[in-house]
């Protein structure tokens, strides 16, 4: 057995063994880092001592009002410095942070506080007539609401409860962070979108945030002092983890409360932005500024992009512009993003057009993660000849604990020892993920399977179209057949038998589009397409 079968003496102490939570980042930043600049939004601006004292006494706050380890306290704040000190303030006095998304109806944030038995609820003033609403809705006790003003952007406060500003001076500065026992505590419960049924609330551990932040800097190549810029909202994935992370390399967190490109250009020029994160959809945005919203810069801008694979004509549009942009993917359920397109030095000779459809993959697992790999329905291995279709499956330390009150559904996300992600991908030669589409989202015309994702990448290289969407329609002879939903550029005047036209330049023409709608596409609060309403229209078409 060797010398180590005698571990008598080895075992765990408090001197070599803490449990990971990203709650310590902050606490050796206001040490470490203590007079760089930790937050910035318009006049407000504070060091990472400041910081620190601030969530302090939002956590000492919090007790106050006899919020209690395990207790949830919930969130309707944009990206702001009161939503990104809750990341740190909330769990520090034990509690759970339930950050919701801010454009969901009355009803579904009724549900959400009742589910999530909320105790507390901060809520911006531009938000407090819908926490009023969920309030009258609930079926359990209300929870308490402190309200969160932004008189910068006109949002002063109501005067109908207490205001945040306030709840911080009551607290204490000197206050004992209450730091898990156990890595494996629940950290925050973030709710999955609901668009067929009610949401599931995903339940994130202390552990899984901790390798989460660790990871990404490993993959975003990051040296200290970052300047980062939040626009992937902090109620989506807590922000893939971005806040809690910002601390560990002394970054600064520049907030924006409305993602504009006139907002991301002025960040980038004023502040030095050299990191954000967002959707195809901002990458769409930046890239169709007008010549008025633009501003100079000369620094590369590191950019993670994920929630649906861009379009290569945008990636190969952005990068002219200065951005380097890094395709990841991942879910609710993993804490954001969880693969990343590695870029391989022997692509740099390809072409620009090949090295922006390179650049489109999902590519392979961060670090922090165990195996994430293409399965078949048997749970087998598919081969790895880009071709070949199954489901991606996720096994690592960044995967939810499971979903709150629904032992179900855990079972069924977590059977065969891997999270189903539901996402069907393909997998090239050198091991590299490529999403085909979301399993709802395959076309099945004649018996094809036809993926939207490439008939929208196809669309979206027409220099007329700003974003397409492709669904299903049912159809009498084939059974379903592509249609597109087309968002285009001002001034552009394009036809429907253009645009098909177009596609079948490139497209097999039973892939092509069989009608195009133009109109401006619904989208949720993180700049996805909501398909599922693209689906309802597509079926009303004659």
């Amino acid at each position: 057995m060797g010398w180590l079968a005698d571990e008598t003496g080895l075992e765990r102490r408090q001197a070599n063994y803490v449990p990971l939570t990203p709650l310590s980042h902050l606490r050796r930043a206001a040490n470490v880092f203590a007079d760089n600049t930790a937050v910035i939004y318009g006049a407000h601006r504070v060091t990472y001592a400041q910081y620190h004292a601030r969530c302090t006494r939002l956590a000492s706050a919090l007790v106050k009002m006899d919020v209690k380890p395990g207790d949830v306290v919930a969130t309707l704040i944009p990206n702001l410095p009161a939503q990104a000190e809750a990341h740190f303030g909330v769990p520090a006095c034990g509690a759970i942070l339930n950050t919701i998304n801010t454009r969901l109806d009355a009803d579904t944030v009724a549900y959400i506080f009742d589910h999530g038995a909320a105790k507390v609820i901060m809520a911006d003033t531009q938000f407090l007539e819908l926490a009023e609403a969920a309030v009258d809705r609930m079926e359990g006790p209300a929870p308490r609401i402190i309200e969160c003003p932004d008189a910068h952007a006109g949002f002063p406060a109501s005067g109908r409860y207490p205001v945040y500003e306030d709840l911080l001076a009551g607290g204490d500065p000197d206050f004992a962070w209450i730091l898990p026992e156990d890595e494996w505590e629940s950290l925050s419960l973030n709710y999955t979108s609901g668009t067929t049924g009610r949401p599931k609330g995903v339940v994130y551990h202390h552990r899984g945030a901790y390798l989460m932040t660790m990871g990404t800097v490993v993959s975003w190549r990051m040296v200290l002092h970052p300047v980062f810029m939040a626009i992937v909202p902090l109620f989506h994935c807590n922000g893939w983890n971005h806040t809690w992370m910002m601390p560990l390399v002394g970054g600064t967190l520049v907030c924006c409360r409305d993602i504009t490109a006139e907002a991301v250009y002025n960040a980038i020029h004023y502040e030095g932005v050299t990191h954000f994160g967002g959707a195809p959809i901002v990458l769409n945005m930046i890239v169709n500024a007008p010549d008025e919203d633009r501003r100079t810069f000369d620094h590369r801008v590191e950019v993670f992009t994920a929630g649906a694979p861009p379009a290569p004509a945008t990636l190969n549009k952005i990068e002219q512009l200065g951005f380097n942009v890094t395709q990841v993917y991942g879910l609710t359920e993993t804490y954001g993003h969880v693969t990343e397109c590695l870029w391989r030095k022997d692509w740099d000779a390809q072409p620009a057009n090949e090295k922006a459809a390179i650049k489109a993959r999902q590519g392979v697992a961060f670090p922090m993660m165990e195996d994430i790999t293409v399965m078949d329905a048997e749970m087998a291995q598919i081969p790895m000849d880009s071709a070949a279709q199954g489901e991606i499956m996720i096994r690592g330390n960044s995967v939810m604990k499971g979903y709150l009150k629904n032992p179900k559904a855990t079972e069924e996300a977590f059977a065969g020892g891997y999270f189903h992600s539901g996402d069907i991908a393909v997998q090239h030669p050198d091991g590299y993920i490529q999403i085909a589409d979301r399993a709802k989202d395959i076309i099945i015309s004649g018996g094809e399977n036809i993926s939207s994702v490439e008939v929208e990448g196809v669309l979206m290289a027409h220099p007329d179209v700003n974003l397409a969407a492709v669904v299903a329609k049912p159809d009498d002879k084939w059974g379903e057949v592509p249609c597109a939903f087309i968002e285009l550029k001002p001034g552009t005047h394009p036809s429907e038998a253009d645009l098909i036209a177009f596609s079948r330049q490139t497209l097999a023409g039973f892939k092509a589009p069989k009608a195009v709608v133009f109109q401006e596409l619904p989208k949720t609060s993180t700049g996805k397409i909501q398909k599922f309403e693209l689906r309802k229209a597509a079926k009303d078409l004659d």
